[in-house]
């Protein structure tokens, strides 16, 4: 049964080639001063800075600039956000980037007229703003995290090693998102293909959950198998405008909350991922990719058939004469074959994680209750060891 639920997503999109242009009609929404968020500065390099600045400038906005977002945004680095925002009176937070440069951009809105310490009262004590937000808008340059769409948002404390994700109210969400495929072509490959991992993930943590037959799991299928298609495509041409152009659009629909709809969720992949980002700083779609098989086997017999649907509808499994079990193994087998072909991380040792670390991850790991299966602190230890 479809349970009760809402949905409101009022993120306006300008999806395409030509999509920058509409900056021009958002930017005459707010006021003066323009706070510009950057990550290391391959903005710079592939142009896409001047052709912003170009815009912000001819619509008479005082640009602020707060360059060098890294891809885990960490709790100093948010304060320099803050006092960027509050020195300046900033009226607009722009994010040019990707999800950390939006997630970043989030977390300022909602604490630069905040009292409080921020990492306490949003990650800490999971409080919602009771303060003016300030504005975000997007432009995006990788696919992966959907936080052009979204009010979620991921900061990174390194002294207190946890990297703690909080998903706010629809006011926090970006008021515009401007998505040009084309921008993502200059991403390396590793980030391309951690970013469509991510986007993969996002539904898996929707899909396994719950054993209703709804609409939900079926546009789930559907985006996962988008994905796969789209990806063994730009892996082999990165400027293939339709496959970037797909990915992009279904990094979208993953997590702007639709497919959540009427299922309790699980997350606990993120949750290991997120704990093993904050030992090693490794990039985000790798450390799902890392935890995710270990994990979905060891759960595997909590949420039989859904993992027997899923090999059938998103790999194309033959059931005929297999046990269920041999079924849904065979769809998690295709799956790490894909993974594979990608070239992602499938270890934790890859991505460097040592043995000594194992306990303090496990530490760090957030117990979610949406999933076939309520971790222990046993089982986080078992599957991370697993992932070694």
């Amino acid at each position: 049964m479809l349970g009760n639920f809402s949905f409101c997503n009022p993120t306006k999109l300008y999806f395409g080639e030509d999509s920058l242009q509409y900056l021009n009609e958002e930017l005459p929404k707010y006021g003066k001063n323009v706070q510009l968020i950057y990550g290391s500065g391959s903005i710079k390099k592939n142009g896409i800075y001047d052709q912003i600045v170009e815009i912000l400038r001819a619509n008479g906005k005082e640009i602020f600039e707060d360059g060098g977002v890294m891809p885990n945004p960490t709790v100093e680095k948010l304060h320099e956000g803050i006092q960027i925002a509050r020195e300046n009176h900033v009226d607009l937070l722009l994010a040019v980037g990707g999800g950390s440069c939006c997630d970043y951009a989030k977390a300022v809105s909602v604490s630069v007229n905040c009292e409080e310490e921020p990492w306490e009262k949003y990650y800490i004590r999971f409080e919602e703003p009771t303060c003016e937000i300030i504005p975000v808008g997007c432009v995006l340059t990788m696919a992966g995290t959907g936080s052009e769409m979204n009010a979620g948002s991921v900061i990174t404390n390194h002294e207190s090693k946890l990297k703690i994700g909080h998903v706010y109210g629809e006011s926090v969400m970006p008021k515009f998102s401007i998505l040009n495929p084309k921008f993502t072509f200059t991403l390396p490959k590793y980030q391309m293909v951690a970013g469509i991992y991510d986007i993969f993930n996002h539904i898996c943590e929707q899909y396994f959950s719950g054993e209703d037959d709804n609409t939900s799991d079926y546009i789930s299928e559907a985006l996962m198998k988008s994905v796969v298609h789209s990806s063994r495509i730009a892996v082999k041409n990165p400027e293939d405008y339709e496959a970037r152009s797909n990915i992009m659009w279904t990094a979208t629909w993953a997590l702007n909350t639709l497919v959540s709809r009427g299922k309790s969720t699980d997350w606990m992949v993120h949750m290991l991922g997120q704990s093993v980002g904050a030992y090693t700083d490794a990039t985000h779609g790798m450390t799902l990719s890392a935890v995710s098989l270990p994990y979905y086997r060891y759960i595997m017999p909590y949420g039989l058939q859904k993992f027997v649907r899923f090999a059938k509808e998103v790999w194309g499994i033959n059931g005929n004469g297999k046990t269920d079990e041999q079924i849904a193994e065979e769809g998690l087998s295709a799956m790490e074959n894909w993974m594979r072909e990608l070239g992602l991380a499938m270890k934790i040792s890859e991505i460097g994680v040592t043995e000594d670390m194992i306990e303090g991850i496990a530490n760090g790991t957030f117990i979610m209750e949406g999933g076939y299966k309520v971790f222990t602190h046993d089982d986080v230890v078992a599957v991370l060891r697993e992932c070694m």
